[in-house]
């Protein structure tokens, strides 16, 4: 029988003890587009952001290098897939493609927004459902989980052929509300496909819910048909999952000045505001905020006196520290009293 320190098959304690440590040491890597988010999530986990390189070549290919070490290592990187989001992808992957050559332990995408949950279903002939193709490419470089927060279609998900744990942000933006006077408030989903996120923000919140019916036409235009529930003189809050040209909310505005609704907030997770329009929304006299999360960084061209963005990155390094200490991560879905 091999001794300890021999090279027989049975291994001391102290070389298990060791092996265990180092498979349980944790490794953030963020690409170019979430270094912020990424800084404020170390911060959380009390460990370092780890540094990677990108280079593009004379040709516009890239390069990305892992300048830590992360074999056997519990690595997340962290990227949201915002503008551009094809050349965030490319990076994307090619993190995971490194830390999967560099033998790391497990590999984690941790993806704020995902750009492509829009694109879930073949609605016409010849085109690409392009939610399952980024996810069969995450999967494929090398993603042994992914990380992400409301995603536009949940039934992406199933695209995946690994886990995927998808957070919401309807407590953090409770709390920030709920220091106001609600008890005339209703919480308005710009559409029934949204109604189940804005019933549960109502309950959080204490107040009632209505839901928009919504028509889109190809040239990416809306038209609010009906508003189902009670909003005449009520305040309004519109609970959104993303906002990215503004056309819904705006349609969903005048239908509400049109029914008599008060003043409204504007609420979302993913502050896409492309084209301007969060100035379009936000310069209205029957606005009174527009509050989103940090998932899609705002640059300060976006910068509006009622614009109001809460950073989520806490619920990210929960969530992080959950998976790497094996613990359920679906605790965090239960519904709670979001008091202050």
């Amino acid at each position: 029988m091999a001794k300890d320190g021999d090279n027989g098959d049975t291994a001391s304690p102290h070389r298990l003890e060791r092996s265990v440590k180092l498979i349980r040491e944790i490794s953030v890597f963020s690409g170019q587009a979430s270094k912020g988010f990424a800084e404020e999530i170390c911060g959380y986990l009390e460990v370092p952001l780890l540094p990677s390189r990108l280079q593009r070549f004379a040709n516009d290919c890239l390069e990305v290098q892992l300048l830590e070490n992360c074999r056997e290592r519990d690595v997340f990187i962290v990227q949201p897939l915002v503008s551009p989001v094809q050349e965030n992808l490319m990076e994307l992957l090619m993190m995971i493609d490194a830390a999967r050559g560099a033998s790391a332990g497990r590999i984690t995408a941790v993806i704020p927004h995902y750009a492509y949950a829009r694109s879930d279903k073949k609605d016409a002939p010849r085109i690409s459902i392009g939610g399952k193709l980024v996810a069969d490419l995450l999967t494929t470089a090398g993603a042994s989980r992914v990380l992400t927060m409301t995603l536009h279609s949940p039934q992406v998900q199933a695209f995946f052929g690994v886990p995927v744990d998808q957070l919401h942000a309807l407590r953090e933006l409770a709390v920030h509300l709920q220091g106001r006077d609600l008890s005339n408030t209703v919480v308005v989903s710009p559409d029934l496909g949204n109604a189940k996120a804005a019933t549960a923000f109502s309950r959080l919140l204490g107040t009632p819910v209505a839901a928009g019916a919504k028509e889109r036409f190809e040239n990416d235009q809306v038209h609010i048909t009906s508003i189902i529930g009670d909003v005449h003189g009520k305040d309004i809050i519109v609970l959104d999952d993303e906002i990215a040209n503004g056309s819904t909310v705006i349609e969903l505005l005048n239908h509400l000045a049109e029914l008599g609704a008060k003043p409204a907030r504007v609420v979302c997770t993913h502050g896409i505001f492309s084209n301007g329009s969060v100035q379009r929304i936000a310069d209205r006299e029957d606005v009174i905020e527009v509050l989103s999360t940090n998932t899609v960084p705002i640059g300060a061209d976006k910068a509006h006196p009622k614009l109001t963005v809460i950073s989520v990155a806490n619920a990210f390094a929960e969530a992080i520290r959950r998976i790497h200490t094996g613990e359920s991560v679906s605790a965090l879905f239960q519904t709670v009293d979001a008091k202050p």
